[in-house]
């Protein structure tokens, strides 16, 4: 009988991760680091949108999950169109290889299940499905890790994601409301539990910058290139330009109370909403942060008095630190993050981005300051037992005594 130690397990994380979005690679360093403390011993690599960006931060090999680099490209020429089409042919065959070389696979986090942002049912979609199906052929555990899930309105893609899920040999979820979602969708979810999402498991910033070298009243506005989800195609400009005056409005009122405002992104495609916003309230109150990483969020986060910020996991990044924060929120998941944290009464619609009612909700918010604090102290230490909880259900589902035993031999090409 071969040992674990002379053939450890093949672990494989996937996803769009290392392409700029900071939740993503958040949640994946999350798992890493779970790995690393409880299974130290596994040989892991990446398939991913940005594999030269996960091998040099993460130190683990990574492979380009799409074989057409301009897969997130719209296609207006024909070559692109057969390239793309090529692609989706090649990604097939590429994915089951990859596949086949590891024991398990696990998604790390994101909201894989759910089209809340612009999403096509040949893209990501497919590239799941790829991966839960090829799983399922060749033995390999497929595990959907503290996912994010909602109701899907597009059928592709709603089926894609449904017979995704099901194939998936473990799942659980950030929220409540994700795996209702997925119930309602027709997935069995008796045995899936929720549980805080993945980025709760971070370390938060050792202090963090020095509070009383920040600017007086700082307060750090985050910001996002928002058109509405993936329904809301045909109105796409209507929404964006609403989030972008009421935000810019907001700013500019913090400004005009002798307030510091640092703006924040969580993705690369954020950088043109902070322009706007800078260019639009000309004046040395505002600044904008350069964050790589959610360690980088949470510090900036940490500095400040309070945040209103609209990524999903800007808000985490605030909670997380504890410092109060009003959420803009563009989907049910923000609400419900809210909510878990004690603070469901601070959300505002990104949709309709009332500035002066902001504005207020703002103020009631600073009002309760100290109290807040206290409550997110509190809440921050369940979701910590409640991600060992998770990180333990993982070990017992994907790496079984008698699998670590019988890991099997044969060699990665």
């Amino acid at each position: 009988m071969t040992s674990a130690d002379e053939n450890p397990m093949r672990v494989g994380v996937f996803g769009l991760l290392g392409s700029g979005n900071l939740g993503n690679d958040g949640s994946l360093e999350a798992v890493l680091g779970y790995l690393h403390a409880a299974h130290p011993d596994a040989v892991v690599d990446a398939l991913c949108g940005g594999p030269e960006v996960v091998a040099s931060r993460y130190g683990i090999p990574a492979t380009r999950l799409h074989w057409y680099r301009g897969e997130y490209r719209t296609a207006a020429r024909a070559g692109a169109v057969v390239a793309k089409g090529l692609g989706k042919l090649v990604d097939a065959v590429r994915t089951a290889a990859w596949v086949r070389r590891h024991d398990v696979v696990i998604v790390p986090g994101m909201g894989v299940l759910e089209a809340t942002l612009p999403l096509r049912p040949w893209g990501f979609p497919y590239s799941l499905f790829l991966l839960c199906v090829t799983g399922r052929m060749f033995g390999t555990r497929v595990a959907l890790v503290g996912v994010g899930a909602a109701a899907i309105g597009d059928r592709p893609t709603r089926a894609l994601v449904r017979r995704s899920a099901r194939l998936a040999g473990y799942r659980s979820y950030r929220d409540t409301l994700s795996r209702d979602a997925m119930r309602a969708m027709g997935v069995d979810t008796a045995r899936d539990e929720v549980y805080p999402d993945l980025a709760f498991a971070l370390p938060a910033p050792a202090g963090g910058p020095d509070k009383l070298s920040a600017p007086s009243g700082l307060v750090c506005v985050g910001v996002m290139d928002f058109h509405g989800g993936n329904d809301d195609r045909a109105r796409a400009e209507e929404i964006h330009r609403r989030y972008l005056d009421g935000t810019t409005r907001f700013v500019r009122a913090l400004v005009e109370d002798g307030r510091p405002v640092r703006l924040l992104t969580g993705d690369a495609c954020d950088a043109p909403v902070v322009s706007a916003i800078l260019e639009a309230v000309d004046s040395p109150l505002v600044t904008a942060a350069e964050a790589a990483s959610l360690a980088d969020l949470m510090k900036e986060t940490a500095a400040a008095d309070t945040v209103v910020a609209t990524r999903y996991h800007n808000l985490i990044c605030a909670l997380k630190v504890g410092t109060p924060t009003l959420a803009l929120s563009y989907a049910a998941k923000s609400d419900a993050l809210m909510d878990r944290m004690g603070l469901g009464a601070y959300c505002h619609p990104a949709r309709e981005v009332d500035a002066d009612r902001l504005l207020e909700q703002f103020r009631a918010l600073e009002k309760r300051s100290a109290e807040l604090r206290h409550t997110l102290a509190e809440r921050n230490l369940i979701a910590a037992r409640q991600l060992d909880d998770q990180f333990t259900a993982l070990t017992a589902a994907l790496f079984p005594p008698a699998d670590l035993a019988h890991a099997r031999t044969q060699e990665t090409p």
